[in-house]
C-alpha cells in the first residue's frame, strides 16, 4: 500500500502550533533552532508565542511553516514511520515537500522561502490585492464570472471540487464575488490574506525569485513530488526549476494534485505540518482515502500505526 505525504501552505499557521507533539519529539524544537540560526530569527518562540501579527507576515510565515513540516518529517522518520511513495505540497508546501524529498537542503530551503515570501509581499502594496473563497460552483462557472470583470481577477487555488479561491486586484475580486453569488455560489467570502497570490499580479516577484532560485543547488527529489502548476512530477532539474517559478503567478491545481497522487497508487495520506486543511481537501477529492495529521501526538501515533508495514 502506497503512502502519500501532504505539506500545507500559508493559512495553516497558528500561535502554539506543534506544541503538543514537540513535547514528545525533541527533534522538532531542535529543527526550529537550526532554522533560526540560518535566518537569525527566533522561529520557535514565534511559533509558540507569536505575536500573531508577526507570525502572519508572509516572509515569516513561509519559513516557519517549512520548518514545521521538516521538523515533523524528521520526527516521523526517527519514530520509524514508513517512507511515502509520493508527495505534494500546497503552494509554500511544495517547497517543504522538495526539502523532505532531498531536492534542496533544509538551510537553502528555509532561506529561499523567506526570500519568496518577501518578494510576494512586495509585489502588491498592502490593500491593493485580495483573495476570496468561492464554494459550490463548478470551475468553469468561476472562470466565466472572472472573465466578465474589467480588471485582474482569476482562479488562484483549485482546492477541491466545488471549492476554489480567486485572486486579483481588490475591486475586481469584490466584483467577481458578487457575480459568483448571483451565479448560485453556496458561499463567496473575502479572505484575510496579505496579498493576491498565484495570479498575474505576482509577476513582478518572479524575476527576483528566479535570481534567488538560481543560487540553490537543486537536485532531483528521491521521492516523486507532484507540482502545483500542472499536477505532474518533474523529469529534470530544469523542469523542476521552471515549475517553481511558474507557481508564483499561476493557480495551484490542488484538486488535480490529489487525483494524481491517487493515480500513482496512494491509498492513505499523512498531512505533515500545522493544521488539518489538506486532510479536509483530500476527503473532498477522494472520500475513500484515510488521512492522518501529525500535528497532535494522537494523530502522529495513529499515522505511525496505520503506516506500519506499508510499502512505498
Amino acid at each position: 500500500m502506497k503512502l502519500g505525504f501532504l505539506f500545507p501552505g500559508q493559512g495553516s499557521q497558528a500561535v502554539g502550533m506543534l506544541g503538543e507533539v514537540a513535547a514528545a519529539h525533541p527533534i522538532i524544537e531542535a529543527t526550529f533552532h537550526e532554522a533560526s540560526e540560518v535566518l537569525d530569527l527566533p522561529l520557535w518562540a514565534l511559533a509558540c508565542d507569536g505575536p500573531e501579527e508577526k507570525l502572519n507576515q508572509t516572509e515569516i510565515t513561509q519559513p516557519i511553516l517549512l520548518t514545521a513540516s521538516v521538523a515533523l518529517w524528521r520526527a516521523w522518520l526517527a519514530a520509524g514511520g514508513a517512507e511515502p511513495g509520493i508527495m505534494a505540497g500546497h503552494s509554500l508546501g511544495e517547497y517543504s515537500a522538495l526539502v523532505c524529498a532531498g531536492a534542496m537542503s533544509f538551510s537553502e530551503g528555509v532561506a529561499l522561502v523567506r526570500r519568496r515570501g518577501a518578494l510576494m509581499q512586495q509585489a502588491v502594496p498592502q490593500g491593493e490585492g485580495a483573495m476570496a473563497a468561492i464554494l459550490g460552483l463548478e470551475d468553469d462557472q468561476i472562470d466565466a464570472c472572472c472573465a466578465q470583470i474589467d480588471g485582474v481577477v482569476s482562479p488562484a487555488n483549485f482546492n477541491a471540487p466545488g471549492q476554489v479561491v480567486i485572486a486579483g486586484s481588490a475591486l475586481a475580486v469584490e466584483e467577481a464575488v458578487a457575480l459568483c453569488t448571483e451565479a448560485g455560489a453556496r458561499r463567496a467570502v473575502m479572505l484575510k490574506v496579505s496579498g493576491p497570490f498565484h495570479c498575474e499580479l505576482m509577476m513582478p516577484a518572479v524575476e527576483g525569485f528566479a535570481t534567488a532560485l538560481d543560487q540553490v543547488d537543486l537536485q532531483m527529489p528521491t521521492i516523486p513530488v507532484v507540482h502545483n502548476v500542472d499536477a505532474r512530477v518533474a523529469t529534470s532539474v530544469d523542469e523542476l526549476r521552471e515549475k517553481l517559478l511558474a507557481q508564483m503567478a499561476q493557480p495551484v491545481r490542488w484538486s488535480s494534485c490529489g487525483e494524481e497522487m491517487v493515480r500513482h497508487g496512494a491509498e492513505s495520506f499523512v498531512e505533515c505540518g500545522s493544521g488539518k486543511v489538506l486532510a479536509g481537501l483530500i476527503k473532498r477529492i477522494d472520500r475513500g482515502r484515510s488521512v492522518f495529521n501529525l500535528e497532535t501526538e494522537s494523530g502522529f501515533n495513529d499515522g505511525l500505526a496505520s503506516s506500519s508495514g506499508e510499502a512505498s
